[in-house]
C-alpha cells in the first residue's frame, strides 16, 4: 500500500466518523447532565427555603394572633402558644426556631416600649426596651402584641456555598378583648 493509499484510507475513515451520529446523544447527555442535576437540586433547596420562610411568617402571625385573644395570659397559656409553633413548623426542626411574643405600649408621645415579653428558644425582650414601630402603627397610648420569629436554615446540599441563612419575620396586632393583655405569673 502506498502512502497516498494510507492517507486516503485515513481520510475515508475520518469522513465515515464525521457522518456517524450514533454517539451524539450520549455525548450531549453527558455534557448537559451536570447542569440538569444542579438545576434540579438547586430547585429543591430553594423550594425548601421558601417553605420554611412561609412557616416562619405563619408562626409569627399565629403567636401574635393567639395572644391578642386574651385579657390576661399566664405561663400555661403562653406555653400552649409556643407549643403551637412546633405544629406549624413541622416537619422542620423546632430546635432552629426562636419565637418571641411581646406586648408593646406607647406613651402620650407615641414612643413604644416593651411591657412584657416571653421567648421560646431565645431571650425575651427586656421590659422597658424601646421599640421603633412601623409608621402606620405609631399612635399615642396604644398597646400592640408583637410576634417575632427567626429560623436558622441550613440547606442540605448548598450549605458550603451559603452557610446558615437566618429567616425572620415579625407581626404586630392589636389586642382584641381589651386595650392590653396582662401577663400574669411570668
Amino acid at each position: 500500500m502506498t502512502s497516498t493509499g494510507k492517507s486516503g484510507a485515513i481520510l475515508s475513515r475520518f469522513g465515515n466518523f464525521k457522518r456517524d451520529c450514533r454517539g451524539v446523544s450520549a455525548v450531549e447527555f453527558a455534557m448537559i447532565l451536570p447542569l440538569m442535576l444542579t438545576i434540579y437540586l438547586g430547585g429543591v433547596e430553594v423550594g425548601d427555603g421558601f417553605a420554611i420562610d412561609v412557616k416562619v411568617t405563619e408562626v409569627a402571625r399565629a403567636a401574635a394572633d393567639l395572644t391578642t385573644q386574651f385579657v390576661s395570659i399566664d405561663n400555661s397559656e403562653m406555653s400552649s402558644i409556643f407549643n403551637l409553633s412546633e405544629q406549624i413548623v413541622a416537619p422542620y426542626s423546632l430546635a432552629n426556631i426562636v419565637v418571641t411574643v411581646s406586648e408593646v405600649t406607647t406613651d402620650s408621645q407615641g414612643n413604644a416600649t416593651v411591657t412584657w415579653s416571653d421567648s421560646l428558644n431565645g431571650t425575651a425582650r427586656a421590659v422597658g426596651q424601646t421599640i421603633t414601630l412601623p409608621t402606620s402603627l405609631q399612635a399615642p397610648n396604644i398597646s400592640l402584641i408583637l410576634g417575632e420569629v427567626s429560623y436558622s436554615y441550613t440547606p442540605n446540599l448548598g450549605y458550603t456555598i451559603t452557610g446558615t441563612i437566618t429567616l425572620s419575620d415579625s407581626y404586630y396586632m392589636y389586642p382584641r378583648l381589651s386595650n392590653s393583655v396582662t401577663r400574669v405569673n411570668s
